[in-house]
This record gives C-alpha cells, sequence and structure tokens, in this order.
C-alpha cells in the first residue's frame, strides 16, 4: 500500500505520523535515532516523506532519508500553515503537525529534493556566513554614526576592520569551493558582465536546479514568475510570489549591473519604463529574462551571448 509521513521536526526530536495507517512514533533527532526512523518507516512500506524547514535542524533526518531512497519534501512552514487552515485544523500540537504533513504529502505536487553533495554543502555555509558578516558590518556603519559615546567609536571601527578583512578571507575560501562544486559552471556564470563571484556562488549555491528545469520552473523557484489575479469579468494586474529570497536577492543587485553594462538590457528596462512600468516592475522582467538566458546557457553548456539592443 501506497503510504506517506510527516514528520514534525524540533531540536531534540522527530515526530512521524504515517498515512493512511494514522501510527505515530517519536525519534530522538541525532544520528543515532536515524537508523530506527528509517527502518521504522520501511516497515510500512513508505514511500513519500514531508517535513519542514526548520532552520536547519532538519537536515541530517532529511540526507538520511534521501540516502535510504525515500522520496523527501522539505516545505516551507507558511505552506504547511495554509494547508492547515483549509483542512480546518486549530489545535496545535507535535503529533498533530505531523499528521498535517502526512496528509499534505499525499496530495503534494513539487519536485522532489535532491540529495546535496559535501561541496554544495560547503558553499551554501560559506555564502550565508559571509551575509552574516556583511550584515553585521553594515550594523555597526550605523552604529558608528549615531554613537553617543566617543570611547565606543574606535571599537565599533575596530569591529568593522576586522570584519572587512574576515569577508576577504571568506570570500577567497567561497572562490575555492565554487571550483570543488563545478568550476565550469562558476566560470561561465562569472563570464556575463554584471555577476561576480559571489552572485555566482549565491547562484549555485541557493538554486542548484539552474539548467535542470524549464524556464517557467526556473522563474517561480526564484519567485519572480508573475502570477495571474482573475475572476470572472475581473482582469487583475499580475504579481510575483514565493520564491527563493536569498537569490532572489543577490540577483537583484546584480541584474542593475547587468543593465548598466548590456546594452540590449538597458533597451529592455528603458522600453518597460517609457511604458509607464515602475522602475522595480522593469527591473524584475529583466532579472527574469536573464534567469532564463542563464538556465539556458548552463542546460545547453553554450556561452553567454550578447544579443544587439
Amino acid at each position: 500500500m501506497f503510504s506517506c509521513a510527516g514528520i514534525d521536526v524540533s531540536k531534540d526530536s522527530l515526530e512521524v505520523r504515517i498515512n493512511p495507517h494514522d501510527v505515530g512514533m517519536s525519534f530522538p533527532n541525532t544520528v543515532n535515532g536515524l537508523p530506527a526512523l528509517i527502518a521504522w518507516l520501511k516497515g510500512f512500506e513508505v514511500t513519500r516523506i514531508v517535513l519542514e524547514a526548520t532552520g536547519g535542524y532538519e537536515r541530517d533526518a532529511m540526507k538520511a532519508l534521501q540516502k535510504a531512497d525515500f522520496e523527501v519534501f522539505r516545505i516551507n512552514p507558511r505552506r504547511a500553515k495554509d494547508f492547515a487552515k483549509a483542512m480546518g485544523y486549530r489545535a496545535k500540537t507535535d503529533p498533530i503537525d505531523a499528521r498535517l504533513l502526512a496528509e499534505f504529502a499525499t496530495v503534494i505536487k513539487d519536485s522532489c529534493s535532491r540529495i546535496s553533495s559535501v561541496e554544495q554543502d560547503n558553499l551554501r555555509a560559506l555564502v550565508q556566513q559571509r551575509e552574516n558578516f556583511v550584515q553585521q558590518q553594515s550594523d555597526d556603519r550605523r552604529r558608528i554614526k549615531t554613537a553617543s559615546s566617543d570611547s565606543v567609536k574606535p571599537l565599533l571601527q575596530s569591529h568593522i576592520d576586522y570584519l572587512d578583512q574576515a569577508i576577504k578571507s571568506i570570500e577567497t575560501l567561497i572562490r575555492q569551493s565554487t571550483k570543488d562544486l563545478d568550476s565550469e559552471k562558476a566560470a561561465r556564470l562569472c563570464s556575463v558582465k554584471g555577476i561576480g563571484l559571489v552572485t555566482a556562488a549565491s547562484i549555485m549555491a541557493y538554486l542548484p536546479e539552474l539548467g535542470t528545469v524549464g524556464r517557467h520552473e526556473i522563474a517561480a523557484l526564484v519567485g519572480i514568475a508573475p502570477y495571474n489575479d482573475d475572476s470572472g469579468k475581473h482582469e487583475g494586474p499580475r504579481h510575483i510570489g514565493g520564491g527563493r529570497f536569498a537569490v532572489r536577492r543577490a540577483m537583484y543587485m546584480a541584474c542593475w549591473i547587468v543593465i548598466l553594462r548590456q546594452p540590449e538590457f538597458k533597451a529592455r528596462y528603458d522600453a518597460l519604463r517609457l511604458k509607464g512600468k515602475c522602475a522595480k516592475v522593469a527591473l524584475i522582467a529583466c532579472m527574469r529574462v536573464l534567469l532564463i538566458r542563464l538556465n539556458a546557457m548552463i542546460r545547453d553548456n553554450t556561452e553567454w551571448r550578447e544579443q544587439a539592443a
């Protein structure tokens, strides 16, 4: 019998529920607890599992389940919350959440999450840490301007200088990590005028599907696909939504540079502005074209081609 499982993940435990058997079990969220979880799930011939993204606490369980040949979906908690409302769930406990995720597993239609490699995990960790350092540095630069005591300013400046060196050091590690993961892919991305090392690394870290899915899917993954808002005779404006904020943020700034450096994108942006589109709408449209072309370039193993304006 085809069975689905939902796993409510916490720091210390994994609360599991199986649908349609409606049986549950709790396992410790440790390396020693995962083999018991896998053996128990195989006893019920489970084929599909859904769990929520829980700040990284789900990562080890997800990898172990994928290696055991389960189809594993990691979903945004907002989707689970919306599904709970639609199904009429009001109470919230770990067993209830696990049962909800098991029901969700029977209807979910997403692509299965791929197994990440050690190199992929390493690059993602480095990119995330660089983002943390940059954010801390930006915060300190604002604090130093409003510091009420002169004795505090040298301390803030010392921390800013330290973070500056730390960012340079981590960028060296990112450069090596992108080569270890896929040197050819990194080189192709960096060959595009406007895309540098950090943007290329962010795309590789947060969007491993680049080059493996279609144009509509890749735009939806990043969250820059326009969605209709029509009902009856009403035709509402299309809006973007969802997607992966981290890669969208990286591409947002890179796209401005692409517009400045590549006449084709500059002409596209200016044409949209002349039609009355606001700056952000025009930029997102250019970003979508850029992403689709990057996806095709990686998929077909071709060089980036600048087109006439």
